[in-house]
C-alpha cells in the first residue's frame, strides 16, 4: 500500500491520526530505492501509524498542515540527493529537470530542503512535535562541513534546522527505536546512530575540533574530519562531541549495518513501484524509469574512493540479500502490467561486491588506517564472484523475465583480482548481462591524480579492456565499454587532463562521453582537500582548480560528443 498523503487516505485507513508525518524534497515514490518511502514502510511494519508530505508548498502552510500534528515525531528529508547537488550543476549553474520530481522540472525542491522544511514546520505549528532529520542531506551534514555552495564551513544541519534529533545512515533500526523511546516518554540520546544538541559535554565522548576552530583553520578542519571519518565503523566508533557556538553537537556511534536476514525483510515489504496518485497531476517522475524493476542486491561499500561519501553514509561494510529473497522480488515484477521482460538494473553502490566481505570486519570492524582496495586490494578481501554468478542464473531463471541487466558500476579491479572465478564471470556478464556496453568507472590515468581519489592504476585498466574484448569477440558480441572520468578532481591540472585525453585516445581509442566535473560535497576526503587545498593523508600542498572557467575547460579537454570509436 502506499502510505497515505490526505486525511481522506488516513480515515479510509481505519486510523483516527498519525503517529509520524513524514516531509520528503522528493515526489512520493514508493520504491525500495527511495529511503522515505523505506523508512515509512518500516515504521508502518512496526506498527507506527504513517503519513507523508512530498515536496510542500513553502509560500503557504497548507500542505504542511494537509495530514494535522503527529502523535510522536515529524521525519524530514530533503530527498534522495542532497538539494543543493539535486538544484545546482558542478559549476553553480541551476538544473532545469529533476528525476524526482513529477513533471521532470526542477521547480519544487528548496536549496537546504531539511532547513526550509523543518522551518515550514515550526510556522505552521507552534511548540510541535520533535523534528527528526535523516536522509542522504541530513548525514552528510551532520557535523561542520564545507559547503561547496557558499564556499565556507557551515555548522551542522541540526542546528541551522532547529531540529529536535538528527538519525544518520540508513537508519533503519535507529528510527523504530526512536519511535519506541518517544512513545514511552523515554530519552532517545542513547540509541546508536542518532545527533543531538547538549549544553553539556558528556563524559566518554571524542571532542572534535570546534566549529570556530575548523571554519578558521585549514589544519583544524582537517583534524576535525579526520577524527570523524575513523569512527564511522560501528565496532570501533568512539561518541563525537563539536563545540558549535554555545552548545554541543553529540554523535552517537553508528547503528550496526543490517544483517543479510534484516536486509531480506526490508526488501520484503509491500512497495507500490509508482509515484502516489495524489502526485501523479503533476507529470511522470523519470526517476521510475529506472528503478521500477530494478533490484538492489546489497548494501555498503568498501572502496572507499577518497570522492564518494558512502562511507558516511551507508557504511564500508558490505551486507547482502539472500538469493531467494532477490528471486522472490523479481517474481513479483513479471504480474506487474508494465513490466516487459527485463530487470533493468540488479546490483547496488558496487554491482560486484555482492556475496564479497572480509570477515574480520564482522569480529573487529574495519582496518583502521588501511583499506580494503586502495592502494592494492587487501590479500584478507575473499575475492570470489561465485555467489554472484550463482544469483544472476538464479534470476536468469525466473520464468517470465527475459534479460537481467547490470546498469549498476562493476569494480574492475575485483575482477582481475579474482584469479578463480573473475574470468567466468565476465563472461557471463557479457553473455547475458550487458546491453551493449558496460559501465566502469577509472576516474583518471595519471598515477598522482589517481592517488589523490584513492582508485586503482591504469595497469589493471588495460588488462581488464584486453581481457573483455577478447571474451566479447570470442563470444561474437559487439560490445563497448563506456568509462567514467572525472575533471577537476583536486591535484588534476591541465596538463593532467590533455594526459587522459591522449591515453583514452592511444590506449582506449575512443574519447569517453561520461566526463562529470568533481563536485565537492559534504563529508568527503576529496572535498576536505578542495577546502584545503592540501593533500589530507601527507599535509602536503594540492593544486585544486577552483574557477568556474577552469573546471569547465577541463572537462572540455575531453568533450568529444560524436558516438564514435576512434581508429
Amino acid at each position: 500500500m502506499f502510505l497515505p498523503t490526505t486525511q481522506k487516505e488516513v480515515k479510509k485507513l481505519g486510523w483516527d491520526g498519525l503517529d509520524i508525518i513524514l516531509v520528503t524534497g522528493d515526489g512520493y515514490i514508493d520504491s525500495p530505492f527511495v529511503g522515505v518511502a523505506v523508512i515509512g514502510k518500516i515504521l508502518v511494519d512496526a506498527g507506527y501509524r504513517v503519513g507523508i508530505i512530498a515536496q510542500p508548498d513553502t509560500a503557504t502552510g497548507d500542505d504542511i498542515r494537509r495530514l494535522g500534528e503527529p502523535r510522536l515525531f515529524w521525519g524530514v528529508t530533503g530527498g534522495c540527493i542532497d538539494s543543493m547537488v539535486a538544484n545546482y550543476t558542478a559549476t553553480g549553474r541551476k538544473r532545469k529537470k529533476d528525476d524526482y520530481t513529477p513533471g521532470n522540472v526542477n521547480n519544487r525542491r528548496p536549496d537546504r530542503a531539511a532547513i526550509v522544511y523543518s522551518n515550514l514546520i515550526r510556522r505552521s505549528f507552534k511548540k510541535t512535535r520533535p523534528i527528526v532529520l535523516g536522509g542522504i542531506e541530513a548525514s552528510l551534514r551532520r557535523i561542520a562541513h564545507y559547503d561547496f555552495w557558499s564556499d565556507r564551513i557551515r555548522r551542522s544541519i541540526l542546528f541551522d534546522a532547529k531540529a529536535d534529533y538528527l538519525l544518520y545512515g540508513m537508519a533503519d533500526c535507529s528510527v523504530v527505536e526512536l519511535a519506541a523511546c518517544l512513545a514511552a516518554g523515554g530519552d532517545p540520546r542513547g540509541i546508536r546512530g542518532i545527533c543531538y544538541g547538549s549544553a553539556t559535554l558528556p563524559e566518554g565522548c571524542m571532542e572534535l575540533p570546534s566549529f570556530e576552530q575548523a571554519a578558521h583553520d585549514k589544519d583544524a578542519f582537517t583534524k576535525m574530519f579526520s577524527l570523524f571519518y575513523r569512527n564511522t565503523d560501528p565496532m570501533t566508533a568512539r561518541p563525537l562531541a563539536q563545540k558549535q557556538d554555545t552548545r554541543f553537537l553529540i554523535q552517537t556511534p553508528p547503528a550496526s549495518a543490517l544483517s543479510g536476514e534484516e536486509l531480506d525483510a526490508v526488501h520484503g515489504l509491500d512497495y507500490e513501484r509508482d509515484l502516489h496518485p495524489y502526485y501523479r497531476g503533476k507529470g511522470d517522475v523519470t526517476a521510475l524509469d529506472t528503478i521500477r524493476f530494478s533490484i538492489a542486491t546489497h548494501r555498503g561499500c568498501y572502496g572507499e574512493c577518497n570522492f564518494c561519501a558512502i562511507t558516511v553514509h551507508q557504511g564500508r561494510t558490505v551486507t547482502w540479500r539472500s538469493i531467494s529473497s532477490i528471486v522472490k522480488e523479481a517474481q513479483t515484477f513479471t504480474g506487474h502490467p508494465r513490466f516487459k521482460g527485463i530487470i533493468q538494473d540488479v546490483g547496488g553502490p558496487t554491482a560486484n561486491m555482492y556475496g564479497i566481505e572480509c570477515s574480520r570486519k564482522e569480529q573487529r570492524g574495519s582496518c583502521p588506517g588501511k583499506r580494503c582496495l586502495f592502494p592494492k586490494i587487501c590479500s584478507k578481501l575473499p575475492v570470489n564472484h561465485e555467489r554472484q554468478m550463482s544469483m544472476l542464473k538464479a534470476l536468469r531463471a525466473v520464468k517470465g523475465v527475459k534479460q537481467v541487466v547490470i546498469a549498476s558500476g562493476i569494480r574492475h579491479d575485483l575482477i582481475m583480482a579474482d584469479r578463480k572465478h573473475g574470468t567466468e564471470y565476465i563472461k557471463q556478464v557479457i553473455r547475458h548481462h550487458v546491453s551493449g556496453q558496460m559501465k566502469i568507472a577509472p576516474e583518471h590515468s595519471e598515477p598522482h591524480v589517481l592517488d589523490k581519489m584513492g582508485k586503482s592504476g591504469r595497469d589493471v585498466l588495460l588488462s581488464f579492456r584486453d581481457l573483455f574484448f577478447d571474451l566479447a569477440k570470442r563470444g561474437e558480441k559487439d560490445l563497448f565499454l563506456t568509462y567514467y572520468l572525472i575533471a577537476a578532481h583536486p591535484g588534476c591540472t591541465d596538463n593532467d587532463m590533455a594526459r587522459l585525453r591522449s591515453f583514452a585516445l592511444r590506449d582506449l581509442h575512443l574519447l569517453p562521453e561520461q566526463v562529470q566535473i568533481f563536485t565537492p560535497t559534504p563529508s568527503t576526503w576529496s572535498t576536505a582537500m578542495y577546502w584545503t587545498e592540501r593533500d589530507p593523508f601527507t599535509g602536503k600542498p594540492c593544486f585544486v582548480e577552483k574557477t568556474r572557467r577552469g573546471r569547465e575547460r577541463q572537462k572540455d579537454a575531453l568533450a568529444d560528443r560524436r558516438k564514435r570509436k576512434l581508429t
